[in-house]
Order: structure tokens, then C-alpha cells, then sequence
């Protein structure tokens, strides 16, 4: 057996391999103040769910893939370790002048943000390598032992280490590890360089800082994590996901945690590339999973999910560039917890607060008095209260009503149901728009794309979006409440290596470039002996960081080959640079000189178990839901919408809205004028129609 789990911000996610390969889903509340527990909980479901107790099912497990925003969360609340960082002297200020750049850039009342290590815990290194490896000045090592001493008064509890130009020549680094190993046993401690050895300093020191400061808590939480497990019974191997859209070692991860923040919202791309291809044959795809907090936007585009070095922890230029790469995923707060309210203009607001999960929505009747998106569907008619979470949880619609007429109908003017609509209109255009900006940025556009929807609350405004976006299909699989989770299922052991090394393809270095490329081969040959135990198989992928002479910013290109060894593999590059740059710029200039300035490759080994897909297995007693409800639709007003449920719907079954496909982990409202057909793989396949 494998379990993944994916753990939201309100509820936690479990997706169950059984011993014959087939897939089982369960959902259970998340505990904030104590994540594992609610991944304890969610285990207790399925155990029920199965017919076994929770000791025999996790006895049985060979596999525990483990995905968490346990770190984002610990940094964008400032619950991280101590942290000291130390720098090249005369360049204290890296982490307070950043790249520049601002959200408004005219508008000087909003405060530059505190540098993520205050100036009280910087202290400079004397000594300095250049651009070529060459050593202008030695490491003052005295300077070191003294800010050893200095850091130990301070009670510092971690240390990032980002000198310049360390990724030409490590040596001073290494110096300094071996000095903070000797004087401050125990302190963890990041050197730049082996963590992220790329180009511009902020974006280096700005990873190193965030990884060393996550370090202490997250050592302890995947111990604690691997701890409880163990006292339940479980014995197996613990992976967890990471940023990058694939899973690793739990002890490796505890070494460098930056890898584990956005861990969750990196799997969804990995499944919703799954279901555009067996679904709908496409290799492009807008991928977006409504949670109960966010709502996160991520593309498949020709058949690959692109990153990035620009994510954020917290808004753009007001919180921290993690200057690491990582899947390329837009959150914004719109989701089902998403909360509604009249600002002091008049004007309808719903998010980025959140209800989460305690108190939760007016209509958890858990204490919660203000509405959110997860009401207005129930006052509207498209969540049955009797029927949420499979009749597990009851809904409280009156709660709801009352909410909603407190907070939003009344100061509107507007019936309760026309507040509820308004609601679920802004946030559906909130998430519009996250979507235009990922998608038309990278050169997609939305309308030729189909739209995967993925989450608990997918399905309540997925068509409205779709329409918006005039795509022409909607996808919402039948694991699609549990995305994240469903792609830890099939998501790889991988890791990337990379390398540093400047040529132009007018003077291209062939035999340097094969010496770097020569050394990341290496690198993954000893992940694979490493960490690829009981895998069956493995890829290498090799790529390079390119830009036309005197640009500013790179763009990751695929290498034809593992080696660029005459003028035939380096036109192929230059060619993928051009096509490349032309999708994402619709600008391409073949006769300018091209600029490589960094090598990386990308491990990646299967540790799937024997799920040939992300299937569900059917439900032999699936409840019979009434033929039909009463519920609202904009434009329509109360009108009678055929119920169905998704376990029951035949391979082919077509549908016509108005109607509500309900499953215990989700609703999908189909609005008048859409229809709907069930796909062999169990996903419901929607054209949107209009209104």
C-alpha cells in the first residue's frame, strides 16, 4: 500500500494505493495548530473507509509521500529560527536592496519591506573571489572565528553563508562551513553555493537565508512527522513533495527544506498533465485547484510544466523572492473559505481572507458569523447540506442565509440569492484574472487551452470560469477534489543539478561545456545509486540557461543531447533557443549571437506502485441522490437541476444542465447551457456553453 497526502488549509487530502494497484479517496479536516494530526485523522478515514483498523493499514504500507505548506506558512508568519547571515565585506545590504522594483513604482507612501535577516544579524567576511575563480584577498579567518563568537552571544540558531561569486570558486564558503562545523556544533548552517548555485546575489543569499532559517523546525516537524507514523504502525519509506514537482527522501528534504515551500500546489500540474493527455489528447492545459484558502493556477504547455526563479513567499516586491527554482504555480485567496464583505465604498469584496477550517464557513456551524464562497453555493441550491463530504459533515443553510443577509444582501439592497450570486461572480472573475496572467504571460492562450479543474470546490464555479475564458473544454476528473494528492501518486523521485559555465554560441566552448555537462551527469548517476532504491527506472534530462547577447534575463532551454560535441547539436540548441523565446516573446532573431551562461540537468526515477492510472476504484453502494433540487442560477432564477452522482455515471453518460453531479468529496454545477460527458478514466469532460 502508498498513501500521498496533501495537506490544505482546510481540509487534508488522502489518496490510498491499495495492495491490487486501485486508488481510494479521504478527505478529513485540518488541524492548524497541529498539521500531522490532521494527516493522522484523514488516515483514521480511510482505515474506516476500508474496513481495517488504522495500525493495520498503515502496517501494511510500503509508502508515504507527504505533501505540506508547513514551511511557506512557518515564513510568511515569521516562525523560523534565528538566523545570522553572513556576506562579503561592503555588501551588507543584499538582502535590503534586492533586485529593486516595486507593485506601484510611483507610489512612495508604501514602505520598502524589512530584509527577510535584519542588518543585526549580517556580518561581513573579509576576503573576495572575482568573476574568474581568481582569489583577489584570502578569507579572513580570524574575522570569521570573532563573528562565530559574536553569533553565539547573540543566540543565533541558524547561518546562511552567500559570499560573492562562491559559484566561481567555493573555496571560501567551504572555509567558512568547516569553521561554523568546528566553533557551533549543532547550528545548521546553508552555503550558497551548494544550495543554489546560480547567478545574481540577492536571489542566492535570499534562498540561502530562507532554507537556513527553516532548517531547525523543519528537521523537527519531519521527524515528529516520521515519529507518529511509526507509533501508528507504519514502517515504510516517507517521501515528501517538493516545489519542484517531485517527491524526495524526508531526510533529505529536513537538509534543505526550501524545497518543500509550495510543496503542495506543485503536484497539480503533475496530474492535470495526466488527465489533459488520457482525456482530452492534448499536451496544453490550464491547470487551476480551488481549495478551501487559495486558489492556485498552474500550465502544461506541450506536454511540460514550466518554472521558475521568481516565486514569491507573500506578495510580489512586499515579500521574499525565494531565487529558487520551482514550478510555476499563481495563488491568490479565492477559494471556498474565501470570505465576503462590503467594503466602506459600497463595493463587494470576497477574499483574500479566509474562513480555513475553524471556524470555518457560516455554515460549518462552527462559530463562523461571516459568509464565504462555500455558503453562497449553499443558499443558492448547489451544495445538498445533507450531503457534504458524503453526509459525513451537515451544513447549516439557514446559518448561511443569515450571514449572507447580515453582511452582504443588506448593505446591498439586493435578496439574499442575488448577493449569493454576486458573490460567486467576483470570485469567479478574482480567479479569471489569475489565470490570464499566467497563461497570456506565457504565451497560452486561454480560449485555444482546456481548463482542468481541480480541488473540493472546483466544481461550484468551474464552468462560469471556462466561459469567461471562452475555453473550449472543461475537465473536472473524478480525483480531482484530492489533485495534489492524485499527483503524488505518480510524480517521481527527481532532483536537479546545476552549474555555472559562459560561452556564446559565436565562440562556444565545447570542451568546458562537456566538463560541466560531464560533472551533472555524474551528480544524477549518484542521486540514482543513492536514492532510486527499489526503482524500476530512471531518465536524465539535460538544459541550459540562455539569452540573445546583452539581455538581462534567461530562459531554460531543453539540450538536444547529454553532450554538445560539434556544430550539429549546437544549431539544434540554438534552434530550440529561438523557437523557445519566439512562443514566449513572439520574438525571434536568428542572426544574433546567443549567450549560455548556466548548465543544469534533471534526475528523475519512477517509484510508482501498481496503479496503471488515477482511476478511482467504484463504489458498489453509492447512495441514490433525488432525481432533482431546487437552485438558483444567475439570469434563470429557481429552477429544478438534475442531480446526479459521480460514482454512478457510465463511461460515455451524457448530461445536460441544468444539473449537480455530486461525489462525497465534491459538487460540479453544471449551468444551464452546458453539457457534460463521463470520460472512461471517471472525469466528467464539460463543454461550457453560454448562458
Amino acid at each position: 500500500m502508498r498513501f500521498a497526502v496533501d495537506t490544505g488549509g482546510t481540509f487534508t487530502d488522502l489518496i490510498v494505493e491499495d495492495d491490487g494497484g486501485e486508488l481510494h479517496m479521504f478527505k478529513a479536516s485540518t488541524t492548524a495548530a497541529d498539521p500531522i494530526r490532521g494527516v493522522i485523522d484523514a488516515l483514521s478515514v480511510a482505515g474506516k473507509g476500508l474496513g481495517i483498523s488504522l495500525r493495520t493499514l498503515l502496517g501494511r504500507g510500503t509508502m508515504f509521500i507527504y505533501g505540506t505548506t508547513h514551511a511557506l506558512n512557518a515564513v510568511l508568519t515569521s516562525n523560523t529560527a534565528r538566523t545570522a547571515f553572513l556576506t562579503t565585506a561592503g555588501h551588507p545590504d543584499i538582502l535590503t536592496l534586492r533586485e529593486g522594483g516595486r507593485a506601484d513604482a510611483f507610489d512612495f507612501t508604501v514602505p520598502f519591506p524589512q530584509p527577510y535577516v535584519p542588518r543585526s544579524l549580517t556580518w561581513e567576511m573579509g576576503g573576495r573571489i572575482l568573476a574568474d575563480g581568481r582569489e583577489l584577498a584570502p578569507l579572513d579567518e580570524a574575522c570569521v572565528i570573532e563573528t562565530i563568537q559574536a553569533m553565539k552571544a547573540r543566540q543565533v540558531e541558524a547561518v546562511a553563508v552567500c559570499l560573492l561569486w562562491s559559484i566561481a570558486n567555493p573555496a571560501h564558503e567551504l572555509r567558512i562551513g568547516e569553521l561554523l562545523a568546528a566553533h557551533m556544533p549543532g547550528i545548521p548552517f546553508t552555503l550558497s553555493h551548494r544550495l543554489n548555485p546560480t547567478l545574481r546575489e540577492y536571489r542566492r543569499a535570499s534562498s540561502s537565508c530562507i532554507d537556513a532559517s527553516l532548517k531547525p523546525m523543519m528537521t523537527a516537524y519531519l521527524a515528529s512527522l516520521s515519529e507518529r507514523l511509526a507509533a501508528e504502525g507504519f514502517s515504510g519509506r516517507t517521501l515528501v513533495v517538493t516545489s519542484q514537482g517531485g517527491v524526495m527522501d524526508a531526510g533529505q528534504a529536513a537538509a534543505a527544506p526550501i524545497y518543500l515551500v509550495n510543496s503542495g500546489p506543485s503536484m497539480a500540474p503533475v496530474s492535470g498533465r495526466y488527465f489533459a493527455d488520457v482525456d482530452e489528447q492534448t499536451d496544453t492545459a490550464i491547470i487551476a485547484d480551488t481549495g478551501g484558502t487559495t486558489y492556485d493556477v498552474s500550465l502544461v504547455r506541450r506536454g511540460v510544466v514550466p518554472w521558475t526563479r521568481e516565486s514569491w513567499i507573500g506578495q510580489p516586491y512586499s515579500g521574499h523572492m525565494t531565487g529558487f527554482a520551482s514550478v510555476d504555480v499563481t495563488s491568490v485567496g479565492a477559494g471556498g473559505g474565501s470570505l465576503a464583505w462590503v467594503d466602506d465604498a459600497g463595493m463587494l469584496r470576497v477574499g483574500p481572507q479566509s474562513a480555513g477550517s475553524l471556524p470555518g464557513p457560516a455554515c460549518y456551524g462552527r462559530g463562523g458569523e461571516r459568509p464565504t464562497v462555500t455558503d453562497a453555493s449553499v443558499v443558492l441550491g448547489h451544495l445538498d447540506p445533507e450531503f457534504f463530504l458524503g453526509g459525513a459533515m451537515k451544513l447549516d443553510r439557514m446559518a448561511a442565509h443569515r450571514a449572507i443577509e447580515q453582511h452582504v444582501s443588506g448593505p446591498l439592497e439586493l435578496s439574499v440569492e442575488e448577493a449569493a450570486c454576486a458573490i460567486i461572480e467576483l470570485a469567479t472573475e478574482n480567479m479569471v484574472q489569475a489565470i490570464l496572467t499566467i497563461s497570456v504571460n506565457q504565451g497560452i492562450d486561454p480560449g485555444s487551452a482546456i481548463l482542468i479543474g481541480g480541488g473540493g470546490a472546483a466544481g461550484l464555479n468551474s464552468v462560469l470560469i471556462a466561459r469567461r475564458l471562452q475555453s473550449p473544454r472543461l475537465l473536472i476528473p473524478q480525483v480531482g477534489a484530492a489533485l495534489s494528492a492524485a499527483g503524488a501518486v505518480i510524480s517521481d523521485l527527481s532532483m536537479r543539478f546545476q552549474g555555472m559555465l559562459y560561452t556564446r554560441s559565436n565562440a562556444f566552448d565545447h570542451d568546458a561545456v562537456n566538463r560541466v555537462l560531464a560533472g551533472l551527469e555524474a551528480q544524477c548517476e549518484a542521486f540514482i545509486r543513492e536514492q532510486a532504491y527499489g526503482s524500476d527506472q530512471h531518465t536524465v534530462e539535460f538544459w541550459a540557461e540562455a539569452r540573445y547577447a546583452d539581455q538581462v534575463w534567461e530562459i531554460n532551454v531543453a539540450l538536444p543531447a547529454s553532450r554538445i560535441h560539434g556544430t550539429a547539436e549546437l544549431a539544434a540548441l540554438m534552434e530550440t533557443f529561438h523557437r523557445t523565446h519566439e512562443e514566449l516573446f513572439a520574438v525571434r532573431d536568428d542572426a544574433a549571437e546567443i549567450e549560455i551562461i548556466g548548465w543544469g540537468a534533471t534526475v528523475a526515477c519512477r517509484v510508482r506502485g501498481g496503479a496503471s492510472g488515477l482511476q478511482l476504484k467504484s463504489s458498489a453502494d453509492v447512495a441514490k441522490p433525488p432525481r432533482s433540487r431546487r437552485a438558483y442560477f444567475a439570469g434563470h432564477g429557481h429552477v429544478d437541476a438534475a442531480v446526479y452522482r459521480f460514482e454512478s455515471l457510465q463511461s460515455g453518460q451524457e448530461l445536460r444542465g441544468p444539473a449537480l453531479v455530486e461525489s462525497s468529496f465534491t459538487t460540479v454545477v453544471i449551468n444551464p447551457g452546458a453539457t457534460a460527458q463521463k470520460r472512461a478514466s471517471g472525469s466528467l469532460s464539460i463543454v461550457p456553453g453560454h448562458d
